[in-house]
């Protein structure tokens, strides 16, 4: 009984039991993808391969045995796993033993509320094998395998540059509507909407710092790669390498100016909220001013005392307005004239 438990078959789908499997393809240069559930992707990577042949492994974090069985059968190395689990899901491409390590993050931007979530995506990529991670659903993943088929990736590096590539795009997309919106925050900066405008420029900026945080990659890992790259790598995947590190440039500058410009129109905002401060608080220092003397006259007037002036005049109230409004014609020349004249 014990013999035909051992020696009972492995379940071949992909289901929780197996390995948290959720995309598995043997890529050829010359034939379709053939897809793999678990048990077929452990017999692809135990048999040699063709030129230009590489298994593709998309697995669920999420599953308790996705790391051991990628360990156990792949052979990938520990410090991927030690990658995942700290705390920086930075965007960043740097090379890892004999592999490549790339941590990619997948933004959905909300164009309604100005807002964008986000989910990492781990790569761990060697000749002829490449290992693609995530906990939560990854869109760059699920848009390529749906274009799978008609993609043609001659190897392993490919596949990544294309994910690398889709990372671009999507910054740069983030960097176009943001720009689209500020546009539309430019055009009402004089209506009365001056306060919504202020708190939606802070959201914006507080936005793209964390884009710039995920998407943005670390300079030091890519240039340490462009230098010393893997042995295994050739020409045409560095090239193409020099030119994705180009065209994110350019988009990082982008970004970089369109935050200077979010700043310029906080500061714009701030000083005319000043300015509306400064000139509804001289209303009310004038208005202060201008009903100083009536307030010290009927103050004066209003003592239940004996003594009082003019009270047994016929003409005292008519008195008592005059001398009441040149003390405020005085003061209010006081408040009004310009200094130095």
């Amino acid at each position: 009984m014990v013999s035909d438990l051992l020696l009972a078959p492995n379940k071949s789908d992909f289901d929780d039991e197996v390995a948290g499997l959720i995309h598995g393809y043997l890529i050829s240069p010359d034939a379709p993808p053939r897809r793999l559930n678990a048990r077929e992707a452990v017999l692809a990577g135990e048999n040699p391969r063709r030129d230009g042949e590489f298994l593709w492994l998309h697995i669920n974090l999420n599953h308790a045995r996705a790391q051991h069985w990628v360990q156990s059968h792949f052979q990938v190395d520990e410090d991927f796993f030690e990658e995942i689990h700290s705390a920086s899901s930075r965007t960043r491409l740097a090379e890892q033993g004999e592999a490549l390590l790339a941590i990619l993050n997948d933004v959905t931007f909300s164009q309604e509320e100005h807002s964008a979530q986000n989910a990492t995506l781990w790569i761990w990529c060697r000749r002829q094998l490449l290992v693609s991670a995530r906990y939560r659903q990854v869109g760059m993943i699920e848009r390529m395998h749906q274009q799978l088929q008609s993609c043609a990736f001659r190897n392993a590096e490919e596949m990544l540059l294309s994910l690398l590539g889709e990372q671009e795009r999507q910054l740069e997309q983030v960097v176009r509507r943001t720009s689209l919106a500020v546009d539309a925050i430019e055009e009402r900066l004089l209506s009365p909407a001056i306060k919504a405008n202020r708190s939606e420029l802070g959201h914006l900026r507080r936005m793209l710092l964390r884009i710039q945080r995920l998407l943005a990659p670390e300079p030091a890992a890519l240039f340490r790669l462009l230098n010393r790259p893997p042995v295994w790598l050739n020409l045409d995947t560095l090239r193409e390498l020099r030119a994705f590190t180009e065209e994110f440039s350019v988009v990082l500058n982008d970004l970089a100016s369109l935050m200077e410009r979010i700043r310029l129109l906080q500061e714009e905002i701030a000083a005319r909220l000043m300015e509306h401060s400064n000139r509804t608080l001289f209303l009310l220092t004038m208005m202060t001013v201008l009903a100083l003397p009536i307030n010290i006259v009927a103050g004066f007037f209003g003592m239940n005392v004996g003594g009082i002036p003019l009270s047994g005049n016929p003409h005292g109230f008519l008195i008592l307005v005059l001398v009441v409004l040149a003390f405020t014609i005085v003061a209010g020349w006081l408040a009004l004239r310009r200094p130095g004249k």
